[in-house]
């Protein structure tokens, strides 16, 4: 039995070789069985347990590795949060497994000629504290029970084998060390690898345990043998992608996973497989001496990577358990872990967040300069004929060449010159190595005098008014770090993340989305996406204004204060230090300052009412002005998060800009001749039916001029055509429809009004989990309740005509029954708004009629909301007119216009106002 005697300073000369730098901090005291160095530096066998002495019970082993564990825990737990510590936790973690695997391979007398090895991240030695413990047992030929045409004393023998291996895994089990197994022998690892480049990548960083060495040489020159780095370098590229792609491609996801993501660790993983696989480097300091990368880079390199192993490690010890994802429930304990304290302006979870991004962004780019100089060294590429742009700048298979290392040096104007090239060159598809390289390390010319430059303004102006390419310059140039080194301000937000329960990227992220859904309106490619916002754009000619004020925006987001009017201010430094036209500052001032007003107006605020129009139009002032906000506004909205726009804030959004358009050219608001003319339009929808004159007049006599303000042509034929033969009906009516906006439901509840009929309608909508995105309330003079729902629910698209019948049939139900309202359903809080709770607000103000009152709720989202508001104004007879409900991802901002008696008395509105924050409270 070769397992034990002769294993101990063959493992951990092997785990060290795996390391790509020593320990930066002392070891730990040698009278702990897990030390790293008190194994490596002892006699052979020394200090592996067992060796000499009986073996030990299963209870004894899990008891020893259980406290050895728990100790190297407490041990990181109670020290300072540094890198070298986090190295020395994932050796020692490493080191603790491979005694406690000898130990158990000795005892389950494995097969001489078998072999265990370490693969995955154990393998690499950097063992987390709760990661996989992934291993191989390699057989030779003879022991594979599943070869064929074995003779009997072969088979005898692979049983044994098979049996001591079963008996292993299951005392690894017993003892609890959970490993992930497979058992196979030289061949067939070699199979699997061609068939599957992860089995392929896992045996690539196999490490030796114990066993016959001679089969593990003889498996390591197998798997060289059948390595083709092209085809191994090429699958990697392709599952790199592939992996940004599902993380969204940014390394600034409010939730990273500092494993997964873009920027996290296994983007350096995959530069070390692919260059071991081509035979140029197990590690960073011998890529360097294949002048793969530089001393300096080697430095960036290593800190950040020692950063978020640390805060990964953290996070393991923080998750107590296998969690990758820097979640928002864990950011907080994982900062305070660091040390790190709120303030008044930041949480201790941004100042850790901060830290990550940062790191992120420095692996992301030299991530991209190893990829492209691997795959040149790989592919031969270097070689490749270049084509000359300029004096400056060549083209090298499709890459932007500087014409020499110390371009940025020798003429720091080429920096910027850089993107407008990348701009301007036909077949250009990104910067070559060299030129990410000569970037990176000219980032110290990127000062103040750089940044005053004259002729650096000019560029960077030509930059953002050339006829395409403003998306993929400014994202480059934020990945190079010189966009935020050019404009200052944009620095500071760089990573800054955003508590506001709708936006899901950082505000540098979400500047560029609104940047790039600007730049979309006047592609005619994407003119399917936003058909009206293409149509105004075709008929603007200056879209770097609009670029600008995307730019600026959310630049002053976290400083405290009002980001809109700081923004501004940032932006007309900018416009005035760029030369910009006393008019077109002015453009840009204002739409920066006003970002947020046509949003607020169209999504709060009744449309129906003209001076609510002449307002807004007043604010506005003129068509130019409110084009622009229109465009800023739905690029704004639609860049915060995938789930926040939907069609009906479009449509909100779209009528306001026709009111205001309407108002700016003059024609001052007719109330009287437009309901006339949306009667007329009604009354042709009905004729085009072939439905009888007249029709719509029993119901029409009935309602007030408020319904046919409120409702477009279209609304009012269908429930003229709805409810022609039921004006006088004593039982709830209810018609359903696909809504005209193409996305979600128009429900339609008529029924004899009665206080708590809307209340009855939220409870239905709320246990059927639709979200209701808009409410018009009426009440006719007959008594009858007119109330018409736009509401959304999964899975409409492929059910719809079962979704409108069982709403036809399950909400009249509901409306004729009786009793008492059921409690509303308590819905679990999501994650996101326990860790970032805003506190609810009610606002009760008179309307500037003083006819009606206007309620404001804002809150957390939960289900069950709408429900419990209308239970409470039920409770008090009051009378709902409209309901504006704006859900911005897990943040509502609802606002009602109500009336009722109770309101007229200060001790019951009080008592109302009580009783509502107790209802939207989580």
């Amino acid at each position: 039995m070769n397992g034990g005697i002769k294993v101990a300073r063959e493992a951990a000369a092997e785990l060290a070789t795996a390391m790509a730098a020593p320990p930066a901090a002392p070891p730990p005291p040698t009278s702990s069985p897990t030390s790293l160095d008190a194994t490596a530096s002892s006699p052979a066998g020394a200090g592996l347990p067992g060796l000499g002495a009986p073996p030990l019970s299963v209870s004894q082993l899990r008891s020893r590795f259980r406290e050895g564990k728990a100790a190297l825990l407490e041990r990181f737990r109670t020290s300072r949060p540094t890198v070298p510590a986090a190295t020395l936790l994932l050796r020692s973690l490493t080191l603790h497994v491979d005694q406690t695997l000898l130990e158990l391979w000795r005892q389950a007398r494995m097969p001489a000629n078998a072999a265990l090895l370490a693969v995955g991240g154990y393998g690499r030695g950097e063992l987390f504290p709760y990661s996989d413990v992934d291993v191989l047992i390699l057989l030779p030929p003879g022991l594979s029970p599943t070869e064929p045409e074995l003779s009997e004393a072969e088979l005898s023998e692979a049983a044994q084998a098979r049996a001591a291996i079963e008996a292993f895994i299951t005392s690894c089990w017993d003892i609890g060390l959970e490993i992930g197994s497979s058992v196979r022998t030289v061949d067939e690892c070699v199979a699997e690898g061609r068939l599957d480049v992860t089995v392929q990548t896992a045996l690539l960083e196999s490490r030796y345990l114990c066993g016959s060495r001679r089969v593990f040489t003889t498996f390591r020159h197998a798997n060289t043998r059948a390595m083709d780095p092209k085809a191994f370098l090429r699958a990697k590229t392709l599952e790199m992608i592939q992996r940004h792609m599902k993380f969204e491609d940014t390394p600034y996801a409010l939730e990273p996973n500092c494993k997964e993501s873009p920027g996290g660790l296994r983007d350096l993983q995959v530069v070390i497989w692919i260059a071991r696989a081509a035979g140029l480097g197990k590690h960073w300091h011998a890529l360097a001496a294949n002048e793969l990368i530089t001393p300096f880079e080697v430095k960036q390199l290593q800190r950040n990577e020692g950063l978020i192993k640390l805060i990964r490690a953290r996070l393991h010890l923080v998750a107590g358990r296998r969690e990758d994802r820097l979640v928002f429930d864990l950011q907080t304990a994982v900062a305070e872990s660091f040390g790190y304290e709120p303030t008044t302006t930041q949480r201790a979870s941004e100042v850790l967040m901060r830290r990550y991004y940062w790191a992120a962004k420095a692996v992301t780019q030299l991530n991209q300069i190893l990829m492209l100089n691997i795959e040149e060294r790989i592919q031969g590429s270097q070689d490749a004929a270049m084509r000359p742009i300029d004096d400056r700048f060549l083209e090298r298979a499709g890459m932007l060449e500087v014409a020499s290392d110390d371009l940025y040096h020798r003429d720091p104007h080429a920096i910027l010159e850089t993107f407008l090239t990348y701009q301007r060159t036909v077949g250009i598809r990104g910067l070559s190595a060299r030129t990410l390289r000569a970037l990176y390390n000219a980032r110290d010319q990127m000062n103040a005098e750089f940044r005053r430059d004259p002729k650096n303004r000019a560029t960077f102006l030509q930059i953002l008014r050339e006829p395409g390419g403003q998306t993929h310059a400014l994202r480059l140039m934020n990945q190079t770090s010189v966009l935020g080194r050019y404009l200052w301000v944009f620095r500071r937000i760089v990573g800054q993340m955003q508590h506001d329960l709708f936006h899901v990227y950082t505000v540098d992220q979400h500047i560029l989305m609104v940047v790039r859904n600007v730049r979309r309106f006047f592609i005619p490619e994407h003119a399917h996406e936003y058909p009206f916002c293409s149509q105004l754009a075709a008929n603007w000619n200056e879209p770097w204004l609009l670029y600008i004020a995307a730019l600026f925006h959310d630049v002053a987001k976290g400083r405290g204060g009002d980001h809109s009017d700081l923004g501004a201010r940032e932006s007309r430094r900018f416009c005035r230090d760029h030369g910009l036209s006393g008019e077109d500052t002015a453009m840009v001032e204002y739409l920066v300052k006003e970002h947020l007003t046509m949003s607020r107006v169209a999504q709060k605020e009744d449309l129906s009412d003209p001076e609510v129009i002449q307002a807004f139009a007043a604010k506005v002032g003129n068509e130019r002005r409110l084009t622009a906000l229109y465009l800023l506004t739905v690029a704004d909205i639609r860049g915060t998060s995938p789930k926040v726009w939907n069609a009906w804030k479009g449509k909100l959004l779209e009528d306001l800009y026709r009111q205001a358009l309407r108002a700016l050219g003059g024609a001052k608001p007719n109330l009287v001749a437009e309901i006339e003319s949306r009667k007329q339009e009604a009354r042709h929808a009905l004729n085009l039916l072939t439905l009888p004159v007249g029709i719509e007049a029993p119901l029409w006599q009935t309602l007030a001029i408020s319904y046919f303000a409120r409702h477009d042509a279209g609304d009012i034929a269908w429930h003229a055509r709805a409810l022609a033969d039921h004006v006088q009906t004593r039982q709830p009516i209810v018609r359903v429809r696909l809504s005209s906006l193409g996305e979600g439901l128009q429900v339609l509840v008529y029924a004899p009004d009665q206080a708590d009929l809307f209340a009855r309608i939220c409870g239905y909508f709320d246990t059927a989990d639709f979200n209701i995105l808009d409410a018009k309330v009426h009440t006719t003079r007959a008594g009858y309740a007119l109330d018409t729902f736009q509401v959304i629910c999964p899975h409409l698209e492929d059910h719809y005509r079962d979704v409108i019948s069982l709403v036809e049939t399950q909400l009249g139900e509901a409306l004729r029954a009786s009793g008492p309202l059921p409690d509303p359903k308590r819905g679990r809080v999501s994650r996101r708004v326990k860790s970032f709770p805003i506190t609810p607000r009610i606002t009760l103000r008179p309307d500037e009629k003083a006819q009606a009152w206007l309620l404001g709720v804002s809150t957390s989202d939960r289900s069950g909301l709408l429900y419990s508001i209308a239970r409470v104004l039920a409770r008090h007879r009051i009378n709902l007119q409209l309901a504006k409900i704006s859900t911005l991802g897990e943040r509502v901002e609802d606002t009602f216009l109500i009336d009722g008696s109770d309101l007229q008395h200060n001790r019951k509105q009080i008592q109302i106002e009580s009783e509502l924050l107790d209802a939207i409270s989580a």
